[in-house]
């Protein structure tokens, strides 16, 4: 326990955990990586922090966000009954097919954002997909309907330089989507990786000054009451749920999209094929 860095105080509310290399700031009541502690200190952006802590630690920049050492995980760490093995860049073909094949993610846009974890359970390893956030944690997301999180849990700013409004997304596989349907994206976007992270989105936003959201949320309950709290808070909220209405989110959407696209240029192209009379020789 110490004092916070984060302002003036007399008592210690301010408690580093060396063994997960993480920090809590009791009285604020949030916390993370070094990563976190960087940003609020010196108000920088998230890949800003990147590359100081990388030129401090490594002797060198790290520019290609969110490619960079410095938050990656022990080998030997453990979060809940998963045994983290690594973390890699490359995507083995399993995974590869489930994005392109039934998230109909593009995957040459997609593959910089994305990492492959491994880890074991009871012996058994396992290969998903990871989606880095802020803290150095990430989500999960397997073939096989495996959803999971390897803490810390945390939002995931992506572009923070482009302009507003700012597209929010619940879900990484939303926000691909969003990459996957535009030639060029300029947006400043941020990916809440929960509806639990309102709260550290709209402190997020307000650190950064931004008043205009264009909000790519699921369209049931939680997302709707999202959208309030959004609303609520005071932000300039435009809903492009209303674009995707009768899919569950906006990754349904762009996969049934797809689909219908791709039958159609299919069945055109039987259509235009020329038929070939077959002729008997008579005897």
């Amino acid at each position: 326990m110490c004092r916070s860095p984060l302002r003036y105080e007399r008592h210690p509310s301010f408690r580093v955990n060396t063994e997960k290399n993480l920090w809590i700031d009791y009285a604020e009541g949030c916390g993370g990586s070094i990563i976190d502690l960087y940003m609020r200190l010196e108000r920088c952006t998230f890949p800003e922090a990147i590359r100081c802590l990388g030129q401090m630690i490594f002797g060198h920049t790290t520019s290609d966000y969110p490619r960079t050492k410095s938050y990656r995980h022990s080998p030997e760490r453990t979060d809940g009954g998963r045994k983290l093995i690594g973390i890699s860049d490359d995507l083995p073909p399993h995974l590869q097919d489930y994005l392109t094949k039934e998230r109909r993610i593009d995957l040459g846009r997609a593959r910089s954002f994305l990492r492959c974890v491994r880890y074991e359970v009871r012996g058994r390893t396992y290969e998903v997909i990871g989606f880095p956030n802020a803290s150095g944690g990430y989500e999960l997301r397997g073939a096989r309907l495996f959803k999971g999180t390897l803490a810390p849990k945390d939002i995931t700013p992506i572009f923070p330089d482009g302009r507003q409004p700012v597209c929010l997304f619940e879900g990484f596989m939303d926000f691909l989507s969003f990459l996957s349907m535009k030639e060029k994206v300029g947006s400043h976007c941020l990916v809440m990786n929960s509806v639990a992270n309102v709260g550290r989105c709209i402190r997020y936003l307000r650190e950064r000054h931004i008043t205009a959201l264009r909000a790519f949320l699921d369209n049931d309950d939680a997302g709707r009451r999202t959208l309030s709290m959004f609303i609520e808070a005071g932000f300039q909220v435009e809903d492009m749920a209303v674009h995707y209405q009768g899919c569950k989110d906006l990754n349904e959407f762009h996969a049934s999209r797809v689909r219908r696209l791709q039958e159609q240029q299919g069945q055109a192209l039987i259509t235009t094929q020329p038929s070939h009379t077959i002729k008997q020789k008579r005897k």
